[in-house]
């Protein structure tokens, strides 16, 4: 199936910018820079609106409009941690007022189903409608339950996504557990020999089509991820290509999710200097830090190589077929497979 269309709303402008003029950070974790929500969300929504609810439905708006696809056949959404701000809000309040007095809008927008639902709401879309809640591979569950509509013709087109958010209470928690860099630079993320890594978040939409229209980006050929597998991941990879019909070699370009914690950084080395041994590599948690659905990332920045055939940071001929590797605090194995059209 093709990649029809794809936005992604992160710590990056646009695609172009990671191209010219990648946005650098300092400090333990980067945020997005969101767009004029007015072009896409009726002004009198936005005030109702909580962060994460925005910028998933301006992703999906954007990237419907890139497509000039009016309604999708379904829509698939991937998140970890859901509505965090107004979940934040909910439980303070519940404290605060002593369970007494409290309005439900911001428990009915907690739901991990929002963005899904508000994107729905919007389009005054009725069809097929799904979110998963899968932790690191939240978004490759919503990914492969999209392939599975289009290979079983259940529909033609799906609109999928994956969206999670940084607030400052759930990142003061995550950072008891020594997960980021006291003092991190994007510069210097990869590759800096520190332990911890710097907080990201997003929010990445695709159109997928079941048949390849003008403007199409790139062809997904196949998708699998894993949840602590039990058997060495290079195996798992060898049996992905060999299944697919792929020869490592023929791999233009290898996209890995290595964000520069110490710790995990020498798992990726050892597969580049085995199973993707003499595959050109580049890595991209430098340009939207680590989240759970990062991943949504990779597959915007995949698409949008294979569509301009440029790559960030990189020059040389443009690649024809990209493998991007990721592995979520290392118990979330995912490979996605993209080509050319």
């Amino acid at each position: 199936m093709y990649i029809q269309s794809a936005y992604a709303v992160s710590p990056q402008g646009s695609f172009n910018e990671l191209l010219e003029n990648p946005a650098q950070y300092r400090g333990d974790r980067l945020t997005c820079k969101e767009p004029d929500y007015s072009k896409y969300i009726d002004p009198k929504l936005i005030r109702r609106m909580s962060r994460i609810i925005k910028m998933g439905a301006a992703a999906a708006m954007e990237c419907l409009q890139q497509a000039k696809v009016t309604m999708p056949d379904a829509i698939t959404t991937g998140t970890a941690y859901g509505c965090l701000a107004d979940t934040d809000q909910f439980l303070t309040r519940m404290v605060e007022f002593k369970e007494e007095l409290l309005s439900p809008t911001a428990f009915i927008q907690s739901t991990h189903n929002t963005v899904g639902a508000q994107i729905a709401l919007m389009l005054k879309c009725h069809h097929y409608n799904n979110t998963y809640v899968h932790r690191g591979s939240s978004f490759e569950a919503a990914l492969m339950d999209a392939m599975g509509l289009i290979g079983e013709e259940a529909a033609q087109t799906v609109l999928v996504g994956g969206v999670d958010e940084i607030i400052e209470k759930s990142h003061a928690i995550l950072s008891r557990f020594d997960l980021y860099k006291k003092e991190g630079s994007t510069e210097t993320l990869i590759g800096g020999g520190t332990k911890g890594t710097m907080a990201g978040e997003g929010a990445a939409f695709f159109l997928l089509n079941g048949n390849r229209e003008e403007g199409s980006l790139a062809k997904l050929d196949a998708v699998q991820n894993w949840y602590k597998p039990t058997v060495p991941v290079a195996t798992l990879i060898e049996d992905f290509l060999k299944r697919n019909r792929v020869a490592a070699g023929s791999i233009d370009l290898l996209i890995t999710g290595n964000n520069g914690d110490a710790r995990y950084g020498g798992q990726y080395e050892a597969l580049q200097q085995s199973v993707f041994k003499g595959i050109p590599s580049v890595t991209y948690k430098q340009f939207c830090g680590e989240y759970p659905t990062a991943s949504a990332f990779a597959l915007w920045m995949a698409a949008h190589i294979l569509g301009t055939g440029q790559v960030p940071g990189v020059e040389g001929p443009a690649p024809k077929r990209i493998l991007i590797y990721n592995n979520y605090k290392q118990q979330y194995p995912s490979l996605y497979l993209l080509s050319a059209c």
